[in-house]
């Protein structure tokens, strides 16, 4: 277990992610009051690494999240992302959320295609190079094991169907960058570890970058190569524990000792959080 601060290693050397002194306040009157909702980011992720982001809730998980895809700018410091300042939303990036949010009215492989009609220069290409792209629909639809599922409408998926062609489409214009809000926090622990293994072969095959936000210490854990904890409202990064379990990691090590140890380091670092966050209320 490390403190928080600057990652070492080659993280440090060749940053994809960066996030430089990084602060936010969500207006100007809190801005001007001092008060943050995130504050002192600072954060290095190596190309190709996949990270969690853990914490108490209202820690400001959801707004690092926001950070990241440039949907937020900061009030102070910067975020560079493949060796670029941030200042929109990120075209290289793909998201998915604890709600599938699939369009009612579109077919699952509708859905799946519908950020090839928003995201340049797949718009423009669309109309001539469709059945290319519908081919990759279709092939990324049955890697998840969704093959034979490409005409259905959302509701006649189940919740972890739902939630598998919503990562397909978050990856259909081939990011380098996935950012994951509980994905799979709504569905049963079945479903969940499916999606656990889904997700970790899908990463070791195409090598995007991965931030997970999570409550779910077990999932970090058996995902994540490097755990970031944050604080209470104002979210610091306290903590950074690289996870030094090999890959590929089959399920049966979330029976390990070394794997229940990591859990119950974690739990009860947070668990302080909390109790330091309760007393400081009194």
């Amino acid at each position: 277990m490390t403190t928080a601060g600057p990652s070492d290693g080659p993280a440090a050397e060749v940053p994809f992610v960066d996030f430089r002194d990084v602060w936010l306040a969500y207006n100007d009157e809190l801005l001007a009051k001092g008060q943050f909702a995130v504050e002192a980011i600072n954060l290095k992720v190596a190309r190709g690494e996949f990270i969690a982001i853990v914490g108490p809730s209202g820690c400001g998980k959801s707004t690092f999240m926001k950070l990241a895809t440039g949907l937020k700018p900061p009030s102070r410091g910067e975020i560079r992302v493949d060796g670029k300042t941030v200042h929109g939303p990120l075209k290289i990036s793909g998201m998915a959320f604890q709600s599938a949010s699939l369009l009612p009215w579109r077919s699952t492989l509708a859905n799946v295609m519908l950020p090839l009609e928003i995201v340049e220069p797949y718009r423009s290409q669309l109309r001539t190079r469709r059945a290319e792209f519908e081919g990759r629909a279709r092939a990324l639809l049955a890697r998840v094991g969704l093959a034979g599922y490409e005409d259905k409408f959302p509701w006649q998926l189940s919740g972890g169907m739902q939630q598998r062609a919503s990562i397909c489409r978050a990856l259909i214009h081939e990011p380098q960058l996935l950012l994951l809000d509980e994905p799979f926090g709504a569905l049963d622990a079945f479903t969940r570890e499916e999606l656990w293994c889904m997700l970790r072969d899908l990463q070791a095959e195409q090598g995007f970058n991965v931030i997970l936000v999570t409550h779910d210490l077990r999932e970090s854990v058996f995902l994540a190569d490097t755990i970031y904890v944050m604080s209470k409202s104002p979210g610091r990064i306290v903590l950074r524990r690289e996870v030094p379990l090999p890959h590929p990691r089959p399920l049966e090590v979330t029976y390990t000792p070394e794997f229940g140890e990591i859990v119950h380091e974690l739990r009860g670092y947070i668990g302080a959080l909390k109790k330091a966050g309760a007393e400081i209320a009194q």
